[in-house]
């Protein structure tokens, strides 16, 4: 009998801290997506910014050139 109620009460202890831990958890995740919903990643660059890419003008560029660039980088 007193060990059916050791083994409960370890049961008892396994079974708080998982549900602790899972609640810990989701109240987590749930923080952190609260602090990505009001991050606005496609607002206009502040400051200095500058075009990243600007290889080929598209008024020279002839179709050969375009092949040339689409199987160097991939585009």
């Amino acid at each position: 009998m007193i060990s059916f109620i050791k083994i409960a009460m370890q049961t008892l202890k396994v079974f708080i801290i998982f549900t602790g831990c899972t609640i810990l958890f989701y109240y987590g995740i749930m923080w952190v997506s609260e602090e990505y919903q009001s991050y606005h990643r496609y607002d206009a660059p502040e400051g200095a910014a500058l075009k990243v890419s600007n290889a080929v003008e598209e008024e020279n560029s002839s179709l050969l050139d375009r092949l040339m660039l689409f199987y160097l980088n991939g585009e």
